[in-house]
């Protein structure tokens, strides 16, 4: 599932570049807000300063609930969200997407550029899900539970449900989701070791 960077009204930008330009105007001033220290948000916030040199401050949430109505005032004005996460507050009108950081353009968002046709194409950041078994599990197995994952996920009414969530499903053979999630561990473990986020005991 995409995430995708949207902001507060209350804001004066309308676009990815002018997030950035004011970021970089009123630095440690902007907050952004997430569901807690080391959360998918936080670290999708993290990412953002690392690419774009601003400095935006984290304020961590219990819960999405607690988050979205200062999202709308303008108390947290920043987020980096999946669309569910947001899609009140945005049809509300009391917050506005920027931008998809994903490869594609949300069929929930049509008119929301992706990050790449905003100018920042290196920021790319998704929520993902995968069906995963214990090492060692025979061969025939792995086999049929793929076979089964791809013929759900390639099925119309699944791809639409998750479309109208605001993702998109996404079949990987065994070893292609094998480098995916090593390489999205060596990219969110540098991300982490730059931010200087501690461990949680």
């Amino acid at each position: 599932m995409s995430r995708g960077t949207s902001t507060s009204t209350k804001l004066p930008i309308n676009n990815l570049q002018d997030l950035i330009a004011y970021a970089k105007a009123h630095p440690g001033e902007i907050n952004y807000g997430s569901v807690g220290i080391g959360s998918s948000q936080h670290l999708a916030g993290e990412f953002f300063s690392q690419l774009t040199g601003v400095k935006i401050t984290h304020v961590p949430y219990r819960n999405i609930g607690q988050y979205v109505p200062d999202l709308m005032s303008g108390q947290v004005p920043l987020g980096f969200q999946w669309f569910p996460n947001v899609s009140a507050a945005l049809a509300a009108r009391g917050a506005k997407a920027l931008a998809v950081a994903g490869a594609n353009r949300l069929d929930a968002l049509p008119d929301v550029p992706t990050t790449k046709e905003a100018g920042l194409p290196q920021y790319v950041v998704s929520g993902w899900f995968a069906l995963l078994v214990p090492k060692g599990t025979p061969a025939a197995i792995v086999t049929r539970l793929n076979d089964e994952l791809k013929a759900a996920v390639t099925d119309p009414s699944v791809r639409s449900r998750f479309a109208q969530q605001g993702g998109e499903t996404v079949y990987l053979p065994p070893d292609d989701a094998q480098k995916f999630t090593a390489d999205e561990i060596v990219k969110y473990r540098d991300i982490i070791k730059k931010a200087g986020i501690p461990q949680i005991e």
